[in-house]
This record gives structure tokens, C-alpha cells and sequence, in this order.
């Protein structure tokens, strides 16, 4: 039995991993132009966030919204991240990133939610 590509990828899987990887260029160019190329490389490296995902059982879930269920996603740790935005520097790089992350995996559960 062949599997047709759609099945085999969503557009939620597609959208997800475009903003993880693809549109922080667009990031890091917009708000960081002087070296977007270094702060492209940092809000990359916010996806080392996903790291509390290895807490969970099962570590992954495609039926699991992140928002405020891993012990990084949740709303209190968005809230030290939007602090990270008060400095400068690599810290609100990496404020950015990290809320740019949350962003990105509440869109994931609202496509979810559309079963997308």
C-alpha cells in the first residue's frame, strides 16, 4: 500500500517546522540586521528548549498541545522570557527566540485543534 505524500505530511507538521527553522531568518534579518547571521544561529539554538519534551511520557505526543504542560513551555516561564526582552544584547536575542518558540507551538495547537 502506497502512501500519498499529504498523508504521510500535514500542513501543521509543514507550518510548524517552517517557523522553527525557516522564519527566523526573517527574525534575526528584521530585528538584528547588523548581525542577523549570529542572532539567526541563537534563535536556532532556542529549540534546545524542546529539552524538557525528554521529561514527558511519552517524550512525544502529536496529540499534546506544549503550551503549559512541559515545565518550559509553561506560562510562568514565558514570563522570564519576556524579561529577557529588558536587556540587551544576546539575552533579548534569546528572549525573542524562546518566545518566538512559544508563538510557534501555540499556533501548532490551534492547527491541531483545526485537525490540520
Amino acid at each position: 500500500m502506497q502512501m500519498d505524500f499529504f498523508e504521510i505530511v500535514s500542513l501543521r507538521t509543514v507550518v510548524h517546522y517552517f517557523l522553527h527553522l525557516v522564519f527566523p531568518i526573517a527574525i534575526a534579518y528584521v530585528l538584528f540586521r547588523s548581525d542577523w547571521k549570529k542572532a539567526y544561529f541563537i534563535l536556532l539554538g532556542t529549540m534546545l528548549l524542546d529539552a524538557d519534551h525528554l521529561l514527558s511520557t511519552p517524550i512525544f505526543c502529536p496529540d499534546r498541545c506544549s503550551i503549559n504542560f512541559h515545565l518550559l513551555h509553561t506560562y510562568w516561564a514565558m514570563g522570564i522570557y519576556v524579561l529577557l526582552l529588558f536587556f540587551k544584547g544576546v539575552p533579548r536575542v534569546i528572549g525573542v527566540g524562546l518566545l518566538f518558540h512559544m508563538l510557534t507551538d501555540w499556533i501548532d495547537c490551534q492547527l491541531h485543534m483545526m485537525n490540520l
